[in-house]
């Protein structure tokens, strides 16, 4: 599967149940979104556009994605906690090895400003998203268990030692209900996986 793939597979409604672990205060949060993935490709204008907002030739992208979310977390409060937005991103292969390359963003996982990040397909068609900011770096990685739940972890490092480590399963949805037979799509499946997550997600 090379990157193009994976977002082909990724485009579709997901609904999202994520444990976010605060390490320095030894606490975890639960929380869960609505995420909307639309595969985009070379020739779209959002992709020549994200191209030409980081000064690089659109003719070098191979495609990209348009991605919208929004969902809470445990701790919000009431009218806080604005989990939601949009962005768009283009990936743009290395020329020796296209399993590697830039990954062009309108606006980061971690700071809402137009970034270039690192993506790779790992031997096991995971992908891995690595990006540096000003004050923090984030590493990601997605792996599909199965063609309609899809898994997400991710690690934050900010300046400080403030870091947080999250992790996700995310099942396809269609016609407003979890696919059948995934975990989130029945209570006690739920329950399960908030238990094992806070293990997995410490784990790495």
């Amino acid at each position: 599967m090379d990157v193009m793939e994976f977002f082909q597979h990724s485009a579709g409604q997901w609904q999202s149940q994520r444990t976010t672990h605060h390490l320095p205060f030894r606490r975890a949060e639960l929380g869960g979104s609505n995420i909307t993935v639309e595969a985009l490709d070379k020739a779209n204008e959002k992709i020549i556009a994200i191209c030409e907002l980081h000064e690089i030739d659109p003719a070098l992208a191979v495609g990209g994605a348009y991605v919208a979310w929004n969902g809470e977390m445990a701790w919000d409060r009431d009218g806080e906690g604005n989990h939601e937005g949009t962005t768009v991103f283009a990936l743009v292969p290395d020329q020796d090895n296209s399993r590697k390359g830039r990954l062009l963003r309108e606006r980061g996982y971690a700071e809402i400003v137009p970034v270039v990040g690192r993506y790779e397909m790992d031997d096991e068609d995971g992908l891995i998203l690595e990006t540096e900011y000003d004050t923090m770096s984030s590493v990601e990685r997605f792996w599909f268990v199965t063609p309609d739940l899809r898994m997400r972890s991710s690690i934050v490092k900010r300046f400080g030692g403030f870091n947080t480590a999250s992790f996700c399963a995310e099942t396809r949805v269609v016609d407003g209900k979890a696919i059948e037979g995934t975990p989130l799509a029945d209570t006690a499946a739920v329950e399960a996986f908030d238990q094992t997550s806070q293990l997995a997600a410490m784990g790495w």
